[in-house]
């Protein structure tokens, strides 16, 4: 080495990549297949998807429709979301000012955190969390606040004196995922109400991941005629349309998770700012897959309440199973998971259980450490989702018989 040179040590990995772990839940679903295991960890169904709408993504693509879309969205499909959001939710959108067309609403929550946070700026999250919301805070350089919320008779729930506090003048804004991933929370009108009060009193804004959205069942009070829970989006609130960031997609509700197409619905300021950082992201999502899903879109309402009675059908049939098998777990009032409690097994934590469910039991669930910032939080829980065929659902049912035997 010449004498003059200097000899640097730098790291190749980035602080912020080296701060967070791959994704849990997809490494749960590598183990399964390794260990020949019954996968109820990753969230994907295992069914095939709806025929006639795979029919209009090959007509799309026989059409050659092979080409960039335009960066925001094909403006078939963007009319198409605005349409059924109208129907859906009563919101008047604007789809040439309103909507943004986005890979998946993975891409979607980290657009708008991309394109509104800044560092030092606060989110307020809800945990337990989708394990996503971690590291999309530490891409966008975001303050974590963490409120939690609490298991108890009536479902999880959040202590309001808790929420407030983490809310102060460095609060840019909080996210909510509605109905919940993982607990299956819905939350209420009323919660919120005290939620939008405090964003409106903190000038903060609100990522509502509402990806579930046609995926309720029966609560108490509040149920609506149809016995259903009904859902509530956060853009429908007085005063939280202009300061609310709703993300969505095709992949939950039309069973299309590997497409990978989602959607921001924003106020027009902030949908400017998320499409300049989609753009630069991922340019665009695929443009024959928008197009079937602008047919999806446009499907009859009997096609929601179908869906949402298939679900909670399998809800029905899994939870029962999971206590008889020796689980403690509450009936979820939304989405398709199950957290349930590990305690009565007598294992040190939720990493240690997973393992022997998945190499000794044969069945793959998701440990819950990996929804908390603070893993201990999670160590006597696991998630379990049942958006599985029922032969599925019954092969791992009679597999964790042995658990009781064990």
């Amino acid at each position: 080495m010449n004498s003059t040179q200097k000899s640097f040590s730098k790291s190749r990995i980035s602080r912020k990549a080296g701060s967070f772990t791959e994704s849990v839940i997809r490494e749960m679903s590598r183990e399964a297949l390794k260990y020949g295991a019954v996968n109820l960890g990753q969230g994907f169904p295992d069914w095939e998807a709806p025929e006639d709408i795979k029919q209009k993504a090959i007509e799309a693509i026989l059409e050659d429709h092979n080409q960039y879309a335009v960066t925001w969205g094909v403006k078939e499909f963007r009319d198409a979301i605005a349409k059924k959001t109208m129907w859906f939710l009563g919101l008047d959108l604007d789809p040439e000012t309103e909507i943004t067309v986005t890979c998946g609403s993975t891409e979607g929550m980290i657009a708008a955190m991309l394109s509104t946070v800044d560092p030092l700026d606060e989110v307020v999250v809800f945990e337990p969390f989708y394990e996503n919301y971690q590291p999309d805070a530490i891409l966008s350089d975001a303050t974590p606040r963490r409120v939690p919320l609490y298991r108890t008779d009536n479902g999880f729930v959040f202590d309001r004196d808790e929420l407030r506090a983490a809310f102060n003048e460095k609060t840019k804004a909080i996210i909510i995922c509605n109905p919940n991933n993982p607990t299956g929370k819905v939350y209420t009108k009323d919660e919120l109400e005290f939620i939008a009060d405090l964003c409106k009193e903190f000038d903060a804004l609100c990522f509502t991941d509402e990806i579930y959205e046609h995926i309720t069942y029966e609560s108490g009070v509040e149920s609506a005629e149809s016995g259903v829970f009904p859902h509530v989006s956060m853009a429908t609130l007085p005063g939280m349309r202009e300061r609310t960031v709703v993300v969505n997609s095709l992949s939950k509700t039309y069973s299309v998770t590997g497409w990978r197409v989602g959607y921001c619905i924003a106020p027009p300021d902030i949908t400017s700012a998320i499409r300049k950082v989609h753009d630069f992201l991922t340019v665009g999502a695929a443009n024959p897959l928008q197009r079937a899903g602008a047919y999806a879109m446009s499907l009859p309402p009997s096609y929601y309440d179908e869906l949402q009675l298939e679900y909670q059908r399998k809800r029905d049939f899994i939870i029962p199973a999971l206590r008889n098998a020796g689980f403690k777990c509450d009936t979820p009032e939304g989405a398709y998971y199950v957290m349930a409690d590990i305690s009565n097994f007598g294992f040190a934590n939720d990493i240690e259980f997973t393992k022997h469910l998945i190499r000794e039991i044969g069945v793959a669930v998701v440990p819950g450490s990996s929804f908390y910032f603070d893993s201990t939080m999670g160590s006597q829980l696991v998630r379990f989702c049942f958006c599985k065929k029922d032969e599925t659902l019954e092969a791992a049912v009679e597999k964790l018989e042995k658990l009781k035997r064990g």
